[in-house]
């Protein structure tokens, strides 16, 4: 097995973002995870920084370093997303309050002193929710640019469209100025978009092969998972919801359960109709640069049997 690839998981759990963390904690063989870092979006920095460590604990894992970051958009008030995730934001099991400690360091000077410290292209960031931390990063070291491996995100959509208005994804229209700083900043990105995280579905068979796993983890992944779906099956009329941020996990994981390609991608920060979108120039119709490698093909079933088999480990 090649070495293990040191990663950083910026997220605001969220049941989906519950299952990346238990994806990547369920993975030490080829996933170094060197701290999570958490951000205000699908419930406020207390919840979601909260949540972290309850997930931390579920694992297994209270030696992980949790460190709390920004509490709000770069230049916008924050929107949450509490009637999908449950006001506490992982709504579904019953959680104790967290006991393991949270890290004084601010989750952004966090993320700079790793990338200056390890050595240049060896750290990549997974990110899992708004992108205002990343951003707020590249504003005060815009040298750390250089030394990222790659952005592994969860965040947009094209063919697809948006969750949160017609046009944009809850991630990138929480903080599009975040985006925008991130995607104009020369750093190899790989993009999930809702086109892809809309084909992995939480089936009634895949779910059941979790609970199979009869682990307190595995069950606590099934009940998120039974509060989480509710909503998009009533919204999309499907038989289970997509689980977005664990494609992000996937990924470094298993590339080859993936497809997609290099585009360009320009962030809408200036409409009101379509703040936050995300201007994929999937046919190269345009001049400009491709920026990220836009995904939009999944093997879903691949997808899952890698899911299940690493919650299994924890």
């Amino acid at each position: 097995m090649s070495q293990r690839k040191k990663i950083i998981i910026d997220t605001d759990p969220g049941q989906d973002d519950a299952a990346a963390i238990m994806l990547a904690l369920g993975s030490t063989s080829e996933l170094d995870v060197l701290g999570i870092t958490t951000v205000a979006g699908n419930v406020p920095l207390a919840l979601t920084t909260r949540n972290a460590r309850i997930l931390c604990e579920l694992c297994g894992r209270t030696d992980m370093m949790v460190f709390a970051g920004a509490n709000a958009p770069l230049k916008r008030p924050l929107v949450t997303a509490e009637h999908v995730h449950g006001k506490t934001g992982l709504d579904g099991p019953e959680f104790d309050e967290p006991t393991m400690p949270l890290q004084d360091k601010h989750a952004v000077d966090f993320i700079i002193d790793t990338l200056r410290a390890e050595p240049a292209g060896s750290v990549t960031l997974c990110t899992l929710g708004p992108l205002t931390n990343v951003a707020l990063a590249l504003q005060r070291a815009p040298e750390i640019a250089g030394r990222i491996a790659e952005i592994v995100m969860m965040g947009g959509g094209f063919f697809e469209g948006g969750n949160i208005t017609p046009a944009a994804e809850f991630n990138i229209y929480v903080d599009p100025e975040a985006a925008d700083l991130v995607f104009r900043g020369g750093i190899p990105i790989v993009m999930m978009p809702l086109d892809v995280t809309h084909k992995v579905l939480t089936l009634k068979t895949r779910v059941e092969k979790i609970r199979a796993i009869g682990s307190r983890p595995a069950i606590a992944l099934v009940e998120m998972l039974e509060f989480f779906e509710r909503f998009d099956i009533e919204k999309y009329g499907s038989d289970g919801g997509p689980l977005h941020d664990p494609t992000v996990i996937a990924y470094l994981l298993r590339p080859e359960l993936f497809g997609g390609r290099d585009c360009n991608v320009e962030i809408e920060t200036g409409s009101q109709l379509t703040a936050g979108m995300t201007v994929v120039d999937w046919w190269q119709v345009t001049e400009r640069k491709p920026n990220a490698r836009v995904m939009r093909d999944i093997d879903a079933q691949g997808f899952f049997d890698l899911l299940t088999e690493r919650v299994a480990r924890l």
